[in-house]
């Protein structure tokens, strides 16, 4: 059971704040208690075009990418990977992000800094290299999936070492919104999503005082948010 399971660290938003019910409404799924909350209002787009136009960010749930999704090496259990995010929460302390404003990133929008926040990039950087011991190399069918063809080298490099190519000095920091979308259709929906946002109290200093493992099971299925890992916690 656990072979076929997929991990990720997420930076996940606290549950009661403006932004996780933001982000978990516009996705219409709480990946943390399973809820599906009801989408805001979103001028030209009805509920059904929503809710097909947000249907892979949905499955991984609202977030922010630390250390993407992976399996588990042999030899390697879930406690054991509890017990080292436990240790690696410990060894950073909670931070404030600034408040996010959307953006368009190649055919997706998601929510992004409006600058580079070093002890953000640190804690992703520490959890791609600190954790990579646990990850199981990727399948011939994953590494094809990410189109190795149209990656830099550097990227390649990095898919190859860390199982992802937007890692380290490639990190960009997201919350994704959408799936990908046509020019004039991604215009339309960053215009609306902006007016959600700007009325959804989210627009503010984001605090992270701790990191998420998401878990995917089945193989394909949505993950969900199974613990948070507080950070400097001891």
């Amino acid at each position: 059971m656990t072979a076929s399971r997929r991990y990720a660290l997420y930076l996940a938003p606290p549950a009661d704040s403006a932004l996780w019910r933001f982000g978990s409404s516009v996705l219409a799924h709480d990946a943390e208690t399973g809820a599906q909350p009801t989408p805001p209002v979103l001028a030209g787009f009805d509920a059904e075009t929503w809710h097909a136009m947000t249907e892979e960010p949905r499955r991984y749930g609202f977030h922010g990418t630390l250390k993407a999704p992976f399996r588990l090496a042999d030899g390697f259990t879930e406690h054991a990977l509890e017990d080292a995010v436990t240790d690696f929460a410990r060894e950073h302390h909670p931070f404030d992000l600034p408040p996010l404003v959307l953006r368009a990133i190649g055919t997706f929008i998601a929510l992004v800094p409006p600058f580079p926040v070093p002890k953000l990039e640190h804690l992703a950087r520490c959890a791609v290299e600190e954790l990579d011991l646990l990850r199981a190399p990727l399948s011939v069918q994953e590494i094809a999936r990410r189109r190795p063809e149209r990656l830099s080298a550097r990227q390649r490099g990095y898919l190859d070492t860390y199982g992802y190519p937007y890692v380290l000095d490639e990190f960009r920091f997201h919350m994704t919104l959408t799936g990908p979308l046509p020019d004039g259709e991604r215009d339309h929906a960053l215009n609306a999503l902006a007016g959600a946002y700007a009325a959804s109290g989210a627009d503010v200093p984001v605090p992270v005082p701790d990191v998420g493992l998401y878990v995917q099971e089945p193989a394909g299925g949505r993950f969900r948010l199974a613990r948070r890992f507080e950070l400097g916690g001891k």
